[in-house]
């Protein structure tokens, strides 16, 4: 079997479940086509889903030297059905006074805005799901629409602890969409392009056949990734920057009132946007589905698209069983007084990368605009002068 067939494979199945339609009406091809499109997407990553929750709980048991879930099944695999099971039968508590109708919805709002970014992300050769002109415009318009779902379930739960939990969110969810948008900006202007795919057919290529033409090769690219990731964490809400979840402070933030399954939407949502997060990641700075060098690329190309994402999922799940939560304040100010500028700053040095000639001498001069604004930065987010020292006293 050759690898162009492997590389197609799922496309070559989709036109044998499409063939019984030929000669049906355009609008029917077009809506069974979006149907098995729907199916597929959905399919991967509710399995993704299930198989990431328990590699994580095990990976966070291996860091922290404990046992991870090892019962339910061979070696502990069948803990997600057990998991959605209990889900699926607890009681659906709702509290009397909440708005019921607002309460329903804002988990139904939060799974579908992120199930949606997921359609505009090339997973391979021809395997865009849903290939549009402005797929980075749809994946950000879309995707904002969380903050209203977050506040819908802060205000519908008719519960202080619910709003401040979703205050909170919000807050800190709007302060990292401008990094996280502003950092996109250098790879649109370089590609001239707000589609997916065109992104990455513009990283495609090798120098000496082994360096490949990813955005993150050069010193813009990578100081834009690093913010892109960071910023990723947050709009996930991920450790360290899981202040609307402290359970210490404000018990589960905005999923104070919610149980069972309304509960678990919730939480799927939050893995699907961090999967959506992380396929962008790829999409703009990592090549997409291309392969890191020439001689692999036998190999097909989703395979690469997914071992990219799994390799970010992994440094999620790392970071959060290394990190200690930060505070609100520190969040705050480390986006306003670094993360924003330094997304600005990444557009400048695209810029003279550019017009540099994106060659060797653009790639130091890019460098050097990082290198001079970054210590700078760092010297004014530095707030140890700010706090008296502290001084420990001992009761006799």
């Amino acid at each position: 079997m050759s690898s162009a067939f492997l590389d197609q494979i799922f496309l070559r199945a989709k036109e044998w479940l499409l063939s019984p339609l030929v000669g049906a009406p355009d609008w029917l091809i077009q809506i069974v086509s979006s149907l098995i499109n729907i199916s597929g997407v959905l399919g991967v990553f509710l399995t993704l889903f299930a198989l990431i929750s328990v590699l994580e709980r095990k990976i966070l048991g291996r860091i922290q030297n404990r046992y991870g879930p090892n019962r339910v099944g061979p070696f502990g695999l069948f803990q997600p059905v057990a998991d959605g099971i209990k889900m699926l039968i607890k009681e659906d508590v709702v509290p009397a006074r909440a708005d019921k109708v607002v309460h329903f919805f804002a988990p139904i709002l939060v799974a579908a805005t992120a199930i949606l970014t997921l359609g505009v992300i090339p997973y391979g050769r021809n395997m865009t799901p849903f290939a549009i002109d402005g797929g980075i415009l749809f994946f950000f318009a879309v995707g904002s629409t969380t903050e209203l779902a977050v506040f819908m379930a802060g205000w519908g739960s008719n519960n202080k602890f619910s709003m401040l939990g979703a205050m909170r969110a919000i807050a800190q969810m709007v302060s990292y969409e401008l990094p996280l948008f502003i950092t996109t900006l250098p790879v649109v202007m370089i590609v001239g392009s707000l589609s997916p795919d065109a992104i990455v057919a513009a990283q495609d290529g090798y120098s000496f056949g082994i360096l490949p033409h990813w955005f993150v090769t050069t010193p813009w690219g990578a100081a834009a990734f690093i913010l892109f990731f960071v910023s990723g964490l947050v709009e996930s809400n991920r450790t360290p920057f899981d202040v609307p979840e402290g359970e210490s402070e404000i018990v589960a933030g905005h999923m104070t009132e919610y149980s069972g399954f309304k509960y678990a939407t919730f939480f799927m949502a939050e893995y699907f946007g961090m999967f959506a997060i992380s396929g962008l990641a790829v999409t703009l700075f990592l090549g997409g589905w291309h392969s890191p060098i020439a001689p692999l690329n036998f190999i097909p190309s989703y395979l690469w698209f997914f071992l990219k994402l799994s390799a970010l999922l992994f440094v999620y799940i790392w970071v959060r069983g290394t990190l200690p939560r930060t505070r609100v304040d520190q969040i705050m100010n480390f986006a306003w007084k670094f993360m924003l500028p330094m997304a600005f700053t990444c557009i400048v040095a695209a810029a003279v990368w550019h017009y540099q000639g994106r060659g060797l001498a653009g790639w130091f001069w890019s460098l050097a605009v990082i290198a001079i604004v970054y210590p700078t930065l760092s010297r004014l987010l530095d707030t140890s002068k700010k706090f008296a020292p502290r001084t420990y006293r001992f009761a006799e």
